[in-house]
């Protein structure tokens, strides 16, 4: 499945701009907007092979997508400090995104099949993948995640793993199908919910 390889080098680009971002925005010096952005990228692969105990961890044993990681946010932040004129739209930034959370649910769910976890586990390495490194990037620079907001961004996550594992341990799919599946839905409903605003309820407490 050649083509997740440049998914995956897309979704690891586009997290690690995130990652600069947050950190200009918070008034970061180049080593913490370094920081927040590699462990943007890749965090949750990262806390997914230490769950799985699925040893060397993958940036350890192909070290493809930290060198990527880095060498965006060196970029980047040159960018904003010498180019500060240059802007990416929301709207294209926001589906880069999408693709690249899709793609990284896609490959946690597969390294945990490999693993032979049951489907449950196998859902949830594909949430941690997928929204791992954004939340530990939002803890660091002391947000709120993402995730834990009304947002649909894990919801799209599960539904999305949910499908790939159905597809894969139900259905009996190969696992090129099933990762396929798998990562239209979750891209689907993620650039849904984009689109449409989708979010959900929030959960509060009537004052009385």
């Amino acid at each position: 499945m050649n083509y997740l390889f440049w998914f995956d080098i897309l979704g690891t680009i586009v997290f690690a701009i995130s990652g600069v971002l947050l950190a200009a925005k918070k008034e970061m010096d180049p080593i913490g907007a370094l920081v927040l952005a590699v462990i943007t990228a890749i965090g949750g692969g990262t806390i997914r092979d230490i769950v799985l105990n699925h040893g060397p961890i993958f940036w350890i044993s192909d070290s493809t997508d930290l060198y990527v990681a880095i060498v965006t946010s060196l970029v980047t932040m040159l960018l904003l400090r010498y180019s500060p004129s240059i802007t990416i739209p929301k709207w294209l930034f926001s589906v880069l995104d999408a693709i690249g959370l899709a793609v990284f649910v896609g490959i946690g769910v597969n390294k945990a099949i490999d693993s032979n976890v049951n489907s449950l586990v196998a859902v949830c390495m594909g949430v941690m993948t997928g929204v791992g490194g954004g939340i530990l990037r939002d803890v660091l620079a002391r947000d709120i995640p993402m995730v834990f907001k009304t947002d649909i961004y894990a919801t799209a996550c599960l539904i999305g793993g949910a499908a790939h594992v159905t597809a894969y341990n139900a259905l009996k799919l190969p696992l090129e199908y099933s990762t396929l599946i798998g990562i239209i839905t979750t891209l689907i409903i993620r650039l849904l919910a984009i689109y449409r605003k989708l979010a959900l309820p929030i959960i509060g407490l009537k004052n009385t």
